[in-house]
């Protein structure tokens, strides 16, 4: 047993604005260690051929956040498999979780977040509750496209992600540069006023570029159904 391994990949959390290298730092230490907690992969694979069901969410937010199992529920809905072009396959895991953010400084931020896996792709639904616009953002990103979702001011980057890969017998890690995720940061309002943001990520399990289009008709259909989304 000593040769079964298994991997998965996160996008760096300093890959979005406004967050401090020390942040990824922390993500690393808390999926590392939950990891060891479980003694098993956290992306456990369903072998029934039936969608995984959200997992009991880890939330330690106030009620006025948005809450990781309701982030959960958006994104995992029946459809996603066919909005990301992959209709054959099924969620293997889904879970949210909401946590706050300790910037440098010492500053908090609520930063609910959930995670569907599938065999080909992976997304990331998150809510922001910074005073961040999506043009500042924009604007400290190299690869930054400016769009819209839905009439809501957008923007689509890149972000590189971090792999972890576990030996299951014999109980080493180890990690490393991923593939590249794409993600679309999104303004909750109909403009850009500053009053919080969503942000979905898609990364492939097989490091190949994802597909733009896949991840902007998941951002368009799952953005509604999340409290706090201002459809004017």
């Amino acid at each position: 047993m000593g040769d079964m391994t298994e991997g998965f990949a996160e996008p760096e959390k300093d890959g979005r604005p406004g967050l401090q290298a020390i942040a990824a730092v922390a993500l690393f230490a808390v999926v590392v260690g939950a990891l060891w907690a479980q003694k098993e992969f956290v992306h456990q694979k369903d072998t029934s051929g039936e969608p995984a069901a959200c997992s009991k969410p880890d939330d330690h937010l106030p009620a006025r956040y948005v809450s990781g199992a309701r982030l959960c529920k958006a994104l995992n809905r029946p459809d996603l498999p066919v909005l990301l072009g992959t209709s054959r396959e099924v969620a293997q895991t889904a879970d949210g979780s909401g946590e706050w953010l300790t910037l440098a400084g010492g500053k908090k931020l609520a930063e609910p977040e959930a995670t569907v896996t599938l065999k080909t792709y992976s997304v990331k639904l998150t809510a922001s509750y910074d005073d961040m616009t999506v043009s500042e953002a924009a604007g400290l990103l190299t690869d930054a496209r400016r769009t819209t979702v839905l009439g809501h001011p957008a923007v689509l980057y890149s972000s590189p992600t971090f792999s972890i890969g576990f030996d299951l017998g014999g109980g080493k890690a180890s990690t490393g540069p991923g593939g590249t995720a794409r993600c679309v940061l999104v303004s909750k309002q109909g403009k850009d006023d500053g009053k919080g943001t969503f942000e979905v990520a898609l990364w492939r399990q097989d490091d190949v570029p994802p597909d733009d289009m896949a991840l902007v008709r998941v951002a368009e259909q799952v953005l509604p159904t999340v409290p706090g989304w201002n459809g004017h």
